[in-house]
């Protein structure tokens, strides 16, 4: 390789001691948090649901700061991993010093970094050190990946070791020594491979182990190729942004002491033609989020007036990992919004006007693993029309993971069912006789309880998501059922519960089913990795192929479609953070920023608020409420107005679906 130029580098002197991981758990699924973002030039990749949230730490070793990661980690299918760098990197050397406490386990560098799913590994494991391939999964939590070469040796604990790795080309190289006193060449693996031509860097560890110091060099034609691929994604971008309105601030409402995360609901609460928003504060019993019901509700206008309040505002009830059971919904039929919502153990149907109470009755009896409290809390509400109204008028309601019940508009049970039922449902009528059949979980039952068909044995993971649609004529009858199954990945199913396409991705929520590329035919679908595989981003066509995949950020979002410019062409809201958030295209790009103006950026939502059929983003925290609308705003003639999931079922965990659809002129 050609004289080398330095690329990065870093000895850690600059970061302060203490946890770099920052221990957000699941609130980064559908909130922002600013310690979760990249800093000091390291992002966290991936953390499961266990101590490897709190893995890295920058601590001292004889004197000096190293990063430290400090957790045993029992998985093969995710790792702790902190990375850095570029990602259009491709030819370059990485000098990594590092050392582990045990002596057996994987502790090295990762080098062409894609995803935290997709890259190469090279360091110490159980046997010496490997050279391996790591590329996505074979099956549930069957790594797909291959030594591509070894160095055997008995390892020994909290000595310093040398990694460097050479790539050009497809031409790999890789060796390991000893550092101190004596230095010692323990060995060289020399291949070749294309799998990944370019990408960041990382370091890797399942054990505790101590980091020294990283250094990257790359021949001055990489970093050339490196400057120019970012010059003209830069510039590629810019481009983009300029076809597209800017946001520009609508409203502000404050709701100081009684805000909430992302659990705002919206509906014409008083009947004057106008949406209002219904502020559900949230009382978690724990442990964790498995338990928690509606606290304090206030119905507040878009001018921030507050029309009715049920309860006391906690300043502390903002916070939430959940889902919880209140939505907004006209479920009588009588042309005025309800809300129903479950508190102290009742199910409550309340006028959204005034906030008077309807009707009450207690909530189901606690069974199998739902029995901390002899009744349920209620997990979340979901409205169908089972009965053949022509409405939504029937009420579901379920616990955390095991069972729901199925209420007319007069809390009169008409049946219950009991599955593995993921997160939130789905309905439709499959079977064109008038009444809706319901997938939840891995199961689909018919309008009278009747289990069509379930694949509860078969898949291990909750559902996070489902939908029913028809993904190359939107229009049609549905002939798909679509999940983001968590750890399970992504499914696409015939309407007969047969599996066609199963994509193992990692853990899949929060699809988004839109007009994404209109060079595509049909919808495509756009799904976010979470647990154990943060961020990443994979997008399928209409025949349920992955056509992209890319990590942008490592934190979870709704992936919430948004009809921004109103000629067809959709995108998706990451975030409303300005500088990792944004409206997302079928690429994977911020295609639409927000404005550096202090706006909260911890929750968001979408939908038309202003009339002209285009959307509004809704960005809040618990102190606040901003809404943006288009610069051009209003806009004539005719528009692309989808069909979109109703406001009245609202989950942080819903498959959203935007089937298409226009106004005519006017």
């Amino acid at each position: 390789m050609s004289r080398q130029e330095l690329l990065f580098s870093d000895n850690f002197q600059k970061i302060p001691l203490g946890m770099f991981s920052a221990n957000v758990g699941p609130h980064t699924e559908y909130h922002f948090r600013e310690e979760a973002a990249p800093k000091y030039g390291w992002g966290v990749a991936c953390f499961f649901h266990d101590e490897s949230k709190e893995a890295w730490h920058i601590s001292e070793r004889n004197g000096r700061k190293v990063m430290r990661q400090t957790f045993a980690n029992p998985n093969s299918f995710t790792h702790p991993i902190v990375s850095a760098g570029n990602q259009y990197w491709t030819d370059y050397i990485l000098t990594v010093l590092c050392a582990p406490s045990e002596t057996n386990g994987r502790c090295g560098c990762i080098f062409r970094y894609s995803t935290n799913r997709r890259y190469y590994y090279f360091g110490l494991t159980t046997e010496g050190a490997e050279l391996i391939v790591v590329n996505e999964e074979l099956k549930l939590h069957e790594v797909r990946e291959k030594v591509l070469g070894q160095i055997k040796f008995s390892r020994k604990k909290d000595v310093v070791y040398k990694l460097t790795v050479s790539t050009e080309g497809k031409n790999i190289t890789c060796s390991i020594s000893t550092e101190g006193e004596p230095q010692s060449h323990i060995g060289i693996i020399k291949t070749m491979d294309d799998t990944f031509q370019r990408g960041k860097i990382a370091l890797i560890s399942d054990i505790p182990a101590d980091f020294l110091s990283v250094e990257v060099t790359g021949p001055e034609y990489a970093r050339s190729i490196a400057v120019s691929a970012q010059k003209n994604e830069k510039n590629r971008l810019e481009q983009l942004r300029s076809m597209n309105p800017k946001p520009r601030l609508w409203k502000k409402i404050a709701t100081p002491g009684f805000g909430v995360g992302r659990n705002l609901r919206f509906g014409d609460l008083d009947g004057d033609g106008e949406i209002e928003i219904l502020v559900p504060q949230v009382i978690q019993h724990g442990p964790r989020d498995a338990y928690a019901e509606t606290g304090c509700i206030t119905a507040i206008d878009l001018s921030g007036d507050i029309l009715w309040r049920h309860g006391k505002p906690d300043p502390e009830g903002w916070y939430l990992t959940n889902d919880v059971a209140v939505q907004v919904h006209d479920v009588d039929g009588d042309g005025a919004a309800e809300i129903v919502y479950c508190s102290g153990f009742e199910i409550k149907i309340v006028e959204g006007s005034t906030g008077r109470v309807l009707k009450k009755i207690p909530t189901p009896e606690s069974c199998g693993h739902n029995n901390q409290f002899p009744r349920i809390l209620g997990d979340s509400i979901f409205f169908c029309d089972v009965r053949g109204l022509g409405r939504k008028g029937d009420i579901l309601l379920k616990d955390r993971y095991w069972n729901f019940w199925v209420y007319d508009q007069d809390l009169k049970l008409i049946w219950k069912g009991s599955c593995k039922t993921g997160h939130y449902p789905y309905a439709f009528d499959i079977d064109g006789d008038g009444k809706d059949e319901i997938a939840i979980g891995y199961s689909l039952y018919d309008d009278n309880g009747d289990l069509l068909w379930s694949h509860d044995d078969l898949l291990m993971d909750h559902s996070d998501g489902v939908a029913i649609v028809n993904l190359h004529d939107p229009l049609s009858q549905p002939d798909t059922v679509l999940y983001a199954a968590s750890d399970e990945g992504v499914l696409f199913l015939d309407i007969n519960g047969t599996i066609r396409k199963h994509h193992y991705v990692g853990h899949a929520q929060n699809p988004a089913i839109l007009k994404l590329r209109p060079d595509l035919p049909g919808l495509q679908t756009v799904a976010i990795d979470f647990w154990g595989n943060q961020g990443i981003l994979n997008f399928f066509d209409a025949d349920g192929n992955i056509y992209h995949t890319c990590e942008p950020n490592n934190f979870g979002s709704m992936c919430l479609p948004v009809n921004w410019r109103g000629d067809g062409q959709e995108y998706f809201l990451h975030s409303t953070n300005c500088k990792l958030g944004g409206m997302f295209d079928g690429w994977g790009r911020p295609v639409v920023v927000f404005p550096d103006d202090g706006h909260p950026d911890l929750c968001n939502a979408v939908l038309d608020l202003t009339g002209d059929c285009r959307d509004e983003i809704v960005t809040w925290n618990q102190d606040e409420i901003w809404i943006y609308t288009q610069d051009d705003n209003p806009k004539n003639g005719k528009l692309y107005k989808p069909l979109r999931n109703p406001q009245f079922n609202n989950s942080n965990y819903q498959a959203s679906v935007s089937i298409p659809g226009w106004t005519e002129e006017h």
